[in-house]
């Protein structure tokens, strides 16, 4: 399964703090502040006006819906009749959920915080955009992991179903982590996890049971070309997921596949491409097809090493206030580029797809891509939850606006099902990447 994350701008944190006492109004403390914090940040900072009455109405009818989910069949919740001032409004909607709380929150499981979640969400959800949303406080973790590579007890691959056997497969082995060291490779197939076959799982189960304790043993049986191998024991251990992964392909083309743009892809890019540069790079293959994105800094530190100077993107958030980001003076030593893109690559993917092709630096292959041209800031809750809210938009050097249009590439190739991302043998856009680049450097040479 594919997912799409959010570009983002690091927004100041709330201050944190332990729940709060519970309140004679049903309420803790910090589920009062919660909501009031929440109506601020909506009506503040979302990029377009916001309807007073709709947002009290979203989060009532949020509230009524969670009663009924937990079986009170005809909840009575007062109506909220909206003023012009959020501030009043935000009261009587924290008001309102308390009553709901005194009266309903022995029978909701969860109680007054799963009633205060469902006002915020509601009230998150009356604007409308799919990308204005409250995350729980595991929701919240988990998007920081998959931003930032987390720090879990695993085995250190990255794996997908093969579309044709239904079978995991190894898409990426971590370098140095516990599974490079007891020998498994790109391409295999695990055919069980210690006793339990893996056909018919999904990832997620997968990946459940590929992970586990620090210093505990799973055993993964394998088939690799066809052949099933001698079993291998791998040791797990602390893994932190990279963000870019990257290896020189013959005549001298670096290929360098980025899965987000998270707080660590810049410095990971840095690298690779010394390294890249080390085993004589002659080209350069910058994939970002699957890229859902991640935050708006790191598109801008990602793109300023392959475009020397010059604007990377503008950012236009509520009023038409307009903010350039420029180019910061990282850029490696110009190469032949091309860039991967499809129909997943998004938000900050695109914030460097477009740059790079604004600025002639690069030939787009691929797909169109998904069209993402919004911008979110999050910020967390005391209790770890958080507030997503879509606060600008993004254009590109040019002045493109690409939400909900998209970047046509300068070379379209179409990914099949079968295609396994990263083998040239078995990857139709890499090919056409790599045909595109020995004709540069054929010409360089000549």
């Amino acid at each position: 399964m594919r997912r799409l994350l959010p570009l983002l701008t690091v927004a100041a944190l709330v201050a944190t703090s332990l729940p709060g006492i519970s309140t004679a109004s049903g309420l803790s403390s910090v589920e009062t502040d919660e909501i009031d914090t929440s109506y601020s940040l909506l009506t503040s900072t979302f990029y377009k006006k916001v309807n007073q009455q709709a947002a009290v109405d979203g989060a009532r009818a949020e509230m009524v819906a969670l009663l009924k989910h937990d079986g009170i069949a005809t909840p009575k919740i007062d109506e909220i009749h909206a003023v012009d001032d959020p501030t009043v409004n935000a009261k009587s909607l924290e008001r309102e959920a308390s009553k709901v709380a005194v009266t309903y929150g022995s029978r909701v499981s969860g109680g007054a915080r799963i009633i205060t979640y469902a006002a915020i969400a509601g009230l998150l959800s009356s604007v409308k955009d799919k990308y204005t949303t409250f995350l729980t406080p595991e929701d919240y973790a988990r998007l920081n992991e998959g931003l930032n590579g987390g720090n879990f007890s695993g085995v250190g691959i990255s794996i997908q179903i093969d579309d044709k056997s239904k079978q995991l497969q190894v898409n990426e082995v971590i370098p140095d982590g516990p599974a490079e060291k007891a020998g498994l490779q790109e391409g295999d197939v695990i055919t069980f996890i210690d006793d339990k076959p893996t056909k018919g799982l999904t990832t997620d189960q997968d990946a459940k049971l590929l992970r586990g304790e620090k210093g505990t043993v799973v055993k993964l049986t394998i088939e690799r070309g066809g052949a099933v191998q001698p079993v291998f024991a791998v040791t797990r251990d602390m893994i932190h997921q990279p963000s870019v992964y990257s290896k020189l392909l013959d005549n001298g083309i670096g290929y360098a596949r980025l899965t987000v743009f998270g707080q660590s892809t810049a410095d990971e890019l840095t690298a690779a491409l010394t390294k890249l540069q080390s085993e004589g790079a002659k080209a350069y293959v910058l994939d970002l097809r699957d890229n859902g994105g991640g935050y708006l800094e790191a598109a801008v530190q990602v793109s300023s090493k392959f475009i020397p100077s010059g604007p990377i993107v503008s950012v236009e958030s509520r009023g038409g206030s307009d903010t350039q980001y420029d180019a910061e003076n990282t850029a490696v030593a110009p190469k032949p580029l091309a860039v991967l893109v499809n129909k997943y690559t998004a938000s900050a993917s695109e914030i460097t797809s477009g740059a790079i092709q604004d600025d002639g630096v690069g030939e787009l292959i691929g797909e169109k891509t998904y069209g993402k041209g919004v911008v979110q800031t999050i910020d967390q809750l005391p209790d770890g939850a958080a507030v997503k809210i879509t606060s600008a938009r993004y254009l590109t050097p040019r002045g493109r606006d690409i939400n909900l249009i998209g970047i046509q590439p300068d070379i379209v190739s179409i990914e099949p099902s079968t295609a396994r991302i990263g083998d040239p043998d078995k990857d139709p856009q890499l090919q056409s990447a790599i045909t595109y680049l020995n004709g540069k450097i054929a010409s360089a040479g000549s």
